[in-house]
């Protein structure tokens, strides 16, 4: 019988060996695994790159717009106070001619 319990547990540890070395990864399967995701990786950097770009550049064009609104509203202020004279000035009587002579 101890050669039978013998038997038995070798052929136990040898089933154990072999499921424990199947579950295993092997280092070419890891290797690809890591090219994968930073492959993956290297595709999500190039389009957060093309994003902020297109951010920055979104962001320049507001700049300038906005610049250009500031201008414009300070040019109307500046023709609003003429046309307030203007409207002033027509609103008063003509000044009185004195004859000559």
């Amino acid at each position: 019988m101890t050669t039978g319990a013998a038997k038995l547990r070798l052929a136990a540890v040898l089933a154990l060996g072999t499921i424990s070395l199947s579950a295993c990864a092997t280092q070419d399967y890891v290797d690809r695994r890591i090219a994968e995701v930073n492959t993956h990786l290297t595709a999500v950097e190039a389009k957060a790159d093309t994003a902020n770009q297109k951010a920055d550049a979104a962001l320049s064009a507001a700049q300038a717009a906005q610049a250009t609104a500031t201008q414009d509203s300070q040019r109307i202020d500046q023709l609003s106070s003429q046309v307030t004279v203007i409207q002033q000035q027509e609103q008063q009587p003509p000044p009185r001619k004195t004859p000559r002579g």
